[in-house]
């Protein structure tokens, strides 16, 4: 299959296009950084995210799309200025992606789209799916306004899948290595209260998840894109802490990384504990349904004396 993916050369996106173009898809990566050569089945397309252009001649002739496009939500304080930009990110590259669909000579078949869990808003010990109602707060009112833009390609035909992520593991990006440091210096903890929830999904689950959105013809509107357990702050830092054989014993004030964050210390104080459900009654097997196998696959350079009792 010719499979289109915009963000493709992110902490998510470079991993999902080197797993298509191994198992031999055409995949076209619409990017910012123009000249890129291509590598193996992979070419590199521009595109600014906002005018058109020539990856629209990629977009009519895709048999998939995959839109990962959007700037990083964690990566600064969400100052007026910094929530615009997540938001136009996400709306005015969605829109531009579905408003190309209306050139095809045929329907689109599947356009996978991005969102996220912050979609059902900061809850409590209730366990949500699919079916729950958007929550409020500015991630709820930022997915629920991306997907919006996604469900237009419907219109033209199109099968949308709407993949709401929760933290995804990973060694080389996301949060996870920014846990790590103080667990490693013996300073790691859990943020307060450490009753909140935390959904997570192992990245090679995530990429799996995709693919089967992709070939699953059933799948259609929202994917909880999580581990089937959901763990609370002080067990996923206990988890860790006992992964890396150190204490999970220093624990992080919310009122400080509230301070320090301003709005965005609501990601880490706040959570929602999410039942991929559609996974789960579709047949997808995850890799890593639970976190410390998830944990431990990611962190292979264990202290040896740790490792030596775990293994005894």
């Amino acid at each position: 299959m010719k499979i289109v993916v915009s963000g493709g050369t992110g902490f998510i996106g470079h991993a999902l296009v080197g797993s298509l173009a191994q198992e031999g898809h055409d995949v076209v990566v619409l990017t910012r950084k123009a000249g890129r050569p291509p590598r193996s089945s992979i070419r590199f397309v521009e595109w600014d995210a906002h005018s058109a252009g020539t990856w629209q001649v990629e977009v009519a002739s895709a048999d998939v799309i995959v839109n990962l496009a959007g700037e990083p939500i964690a990566e600064g304080r969400w100052t007026d200025a910094r929530k615009q930009v997540l938001l136009k990110s996400r709306i005015l590259a969605t829109r531009l992606l579905v408003a190309a669909l209306a050139g095809r000579s045929t329907p689109l078949p599947v356009l996978v789209s991005g969102s996220g869990i912050g979609y059902y808003g900061a809850s409590d010990d209730r366990l949500l799916d699919e079916q729950s109602p958007s929550g409020q707060g500015f991630l709820a009112d930022l997915s629920a306004a991306w997907e919006a833009e996604a469900l237009r390609a419907g219109g033209f035909g199109t099968r949308v899948v709407l993949l709401r992520t929760g933290m995804v593991l990973e060694q080389d990006g996301g949060a996870l290595p920014k846990m790590l440091l103080p667990f490693r210096l013996f300073a790691g903890g859990p943020v307060l209260p450490g009753t909140q929830w935390i959904s997570w999904i192992h990245r090679r689950d995530l990429i799996g998840l995709i693919q089967w959105a992709i070939e699953t013809p059933t799948i259609s509107g929202p994917v909880n894109a999580v581990a089937p357990e959901a763990v609370t702050m002080k067990t996923f830092c206990s988890t860790l802490g006992k992964v890396l054989c150190r204490p999970s014993w220093l624990p992080v004030p919310g009122l400080a990384l509230r301070v320090a964050l301003g709005e965005l210390g609501t990601l880490m104080t706040t959570g929602q504990r999410i039942d991929p459900a559609k996974a789960r009654a579709g047949g997808y097997s995850f890799l890593y349904p639970t976190l410390e196998p998830a944990l431990r696959a990611i962190i292979t350079k264990e202290d040896p004396a740790c490792l030596s009792s775990v293994n005894r």
